[in-house]
């Protein structure tokens, strides 16, 4: 495992949020990373419904998509969300996992753009997308 995606690793198993969120790294290399959310009644948002909070799926995505730019083979560092647009499609089935993928696909030598949608196990059918920027910090 490069140093980069061992770094991006280790950095989402230590946030703390992360942790509480239950985010589990699955997979982060060149640029990408997947990242899954289990279902918990603790992020549920609607209890009568029992639909996972917009908010926990933000943080996933937030985190998946910052991991992505940690693991690009060209970044020595590491990064903060200058901006992130999320698209809410549908509302996540109650009892499923939800997985982010993110991947960075265009990189300045400041920013570093990234594209990520989260599924549940419906995975013809997004939950959301996401577009966003990202600082860049020691580009190789």
């Amino acid at each position: 495992m490069a140093d980069h995606t061992r770094l991006a690793r280790q950095f989402i198993e230590a946030l703390p949020h992360s942790v509480m969120l239950g985010m589990e790294p699955q997979q982060m290399a060149d640029g990408e990373a997947i990242i899954s959310m289990p279902y918990r009644a603790e992020l549920v948002g609607d209890p009568v419904t029992g639909v996972i909070h917009g908010g926990a799926v933000s943080a996933l995505m937030d985190t998946c998509c910052g991991a992505a730019v940690m693991c690009h083979p060209d970044i020595g560092g590491g990064t903060a969300t200058i901006d992130l647009r999320i698209d809410y499609m549908r509302t996540a089935t109650p009892g499923q996992t939800i997985v982010a993928r993110a991947t960075c696909y265009h990189m300045t030598r400041s920013v570093a753009f990234v594209r990520a949608v989260a599924l549940d196990e419906d995975t013809d059918n997004p939950v959301a997308t996401a577009t966003g920027a990202f600082t860049v910090e020691g580009r190789k």
